[in-house]
């Protein structure tokens, strides 16, 4: 596998990392970055082709990873030419549908659409894939391969599924970073100092986390197992079923889906 990435942002420095992390040779990899100091960044921390524009080089890998902004995609798929050739297409851009980005390659088929997250700069994202009926089984592993380096990858079977995994997944470090700063707030109006709130939140989010991705239990289960009747995390709970935080957060995330839809089709108009 060849790889040339258009758009060397966070994003890609982080597929190229864990890329080269699990042995892939960076000297297969190629970035297309108008940004002179982006290309300088990288060039600091990886040994990668850097490129200005696309060039013959580029244009004989087998795999483009799109990875520009949403925004800016269309007139850079423009200096590639219409016609991406024999590339399997890797989207990682949000909100760009297929269809999209089939028209504006010259009706290319052969392209998966990707939703990462933030995680996956430091190699524990994951990622919700949906391919095209054209990409073949060895592509589909490829893109795995591909996103794969920065954490874990599920297929969905529809690609408007791509927006509640947007909501849930895509948007979420966003809640849970929110719900950090609450925790850590709610200590300090306790009389807590700051930083021993703070480092209270963080090391309990992350303890819990950890936690539940390694049980054989449900989170329901575990959150049942500590919950004592009559105890702190019973009057806690009590105030979040009163206040319907459940249904607070499914309206929020039903919220951020819609947008996604929205998104989506506003990006597709010509």
């Amino acid at each position: 596998m060849k790889i040339a990435f258009l758009g060397g942002g966070n994003m890609a420095s982080a597929l190229i990392g864990g890329l080269i992390a699990r042995g892939f040779e960076a000297s297969a990899m190629c970035v297309i970055e108008v940004d002179a100091a982006a290309r300088d960044r990288l060039s600091a921390r990886y040994p990668v082709q850097l490129r200005a524009a696309p060039d013959a080089a580029t244009r004989a890998c087998d795999t483009l990873v799109l990875a520009v902004k949403p925004q800016d995609m269309r007139a850079a798929l423009g200096s590639l030419g219409a016609d991406v050739g024999g590339m399997l297409v890797i989207s990682i851009a949000a909100g760009l549908r297929l269809e999209t980005l089939s028209r504006w390659t010259g009706g290319h088929r052969r392209i998966v659409r990707c939703m990462p997250n933030t995680p996956a700069l430091i190699g524990m994202g994951i990622s919700g894939l949906y391919a095209l009926p054209e990409v073949s089984r060895e592509e589909r592993a490829r893109a795995e391969q591909v996103l794969g380096a920065v954490g874990e990858v599920v297929w969905v079977d529809a690609e408007a599924l791509l927006d509640p995994v947007t909501a849930v997944s895509g948007s979420g470090p966003a809640y849970v970073f929110w719900f950090i700063e609450q925790l850590a707030a709610s200590g300090e109006r306790l009389g807590l100092e700051p930083k021993t709130a703070l480092r209270l939140a963080l090391a309990t989010v992350r303890g819990a986390a950890e936690l539940a991705a390694g049980a054989a239990e449900s989170p329901a289960a575990l959150r049942e197992r500590v919950t004592s009747k009559g105890g702190t995390t019973e009057a806690a709970l009590k105030v979040f079923a009163e206040e319907r935080m459940g249904e607070r957060l499914t309206r929020a995330i039903e919220a951020a889906s819609r947008r996604g839809a929205a998104l989506g089709e506003a990006l597709g108009e010509d």
